[in-house]
């Protein structure tokens, strides 16, 4: 058993350029494959192999200025669900656009999974879900209300265009592991916004403490990894992914008359032309192709 670590810390890196190289060499000596993303505000991202090797991982990043507070939420996976394993350098570990935005500085209340639902069902809190379109339709929280953005670089232009909305109302936000949180309570504070709150660990705390017969969630979760999507307890979902929009399908979508394998589904057959299909396909082609030269010579 594999075991996924998703991360992420908000911290002022000078020259986050000088952490790359050795960072990438501790993750590659111990067989973790994954991404990370370092920028001047800190570290995120999603990480898989072993558990000495994400321990050993763990232990570098904790060493980095200002990460000895480190926090990050594990699950477990049957097999590898990324390919290889990536640091990229970024001007943003989580992109809002929003430069003055500072979770170091400020952000919402934490609050507790145990402690999640009576928040939510208090009559004077708005729950809104910060994460992408593609995400919520899949799951989310009762009665959560759903920006439908397409990326987390439209939420600062939906609250301006929606803040009325929630006069007098307490808001409570969360997303899968709270890093959009932390970025989004800071933006709502620096609106004028005084009670924020936001779930502690994200969703997938929340799945991983809460008893599904005590949980208000409904649906699965997506992830940014092979697995796709998770469930109550972590375990994996029944989703899978377009590898041409790199959105989640169920499995009444992919028996869909648009779904191709790696080609095209419901939510993207209009979005390409028949060059990218083309394109798709030849991808798709040398994919089955790799795969069936492994099956044929498993050493």
């Amino acid at each position: 058993m594999l075991i996924v670590a998703a991360l992420y810390h908000f911290t002022r890196f000078t020259n986050p350029a000088v952490l790359h190289g050795p960072l990438l060499a501790v993750c590659e000596a111990s067989g973790i494959r994954g991404t990370l993303l370092l920028a001047r505000e800190g570290i995120n991202g999603t990480i898989a192999g072993s558990r000495t090797g994400i321990d050993a991982v763990l232990a570098h990043i904790r060493s980095l200025p200002g990460c000895a507070g480190l926090e990050w939420k594990e699950s477990p996976a049957e097999t590898m669900p990324f390919g290889r394993m990536k640091v990229r350098l970024k001007q943003e570990i989580v992109t809002m656009g929003q430069p003055d935005v500072d979770p170091v500085a400020a952000v919402g209340h934490y609050v507790d999974p145990a402690d999640w639902n009576a928040l939510i069902a208090a009559p004077d809190v708005a729950v809104i879900d910060t994460r992408n379109d593609y995400e919520t339709e899949i799951g989310t929280f009762e009665g959560a209300v759903d920006p439908g953005t397409k990326s987390f670089r439209e939420f600062p232009e939906w609250w301006q265009q929606n803040a009325h909305r929630f006069h007098n109302k307490r808001i409570a936000m969360f997303c899968t592991g709270g890093i959009r949180c932390e970025k989004s309570t800071n933006y709502l504070l620096s609106q004028g916004v005084t009670e924020v709150f936001h779930l502690k660990g994200g969703i997938l705390k929340y799945l991983e403490e809460m008893p599904e017969e005590e949980s208000l969630w409904r649906g699965e979760c997506f992830v940014f990894d092979q697995r796709v999507s998770l469930t109550h307890g972590l375990g994996q979902g029944r989703h899978l992914l377009c590898h041409a929009c790199r959105r989640p399908l169920a499995p009444e979508d992919r028996a869909r008359p648009e779904f191709e394998e790696g080609v095209s589904c419901h939510r993207c057959l209009q979005e390409y032309d028949d060059s990218d299909r083309a394109r798709f396909r030849e991808r798709q082609r040398q994919f089955d192709l790799a795969e069936k030269r492994a099956m044929q010579n498993p050493d």
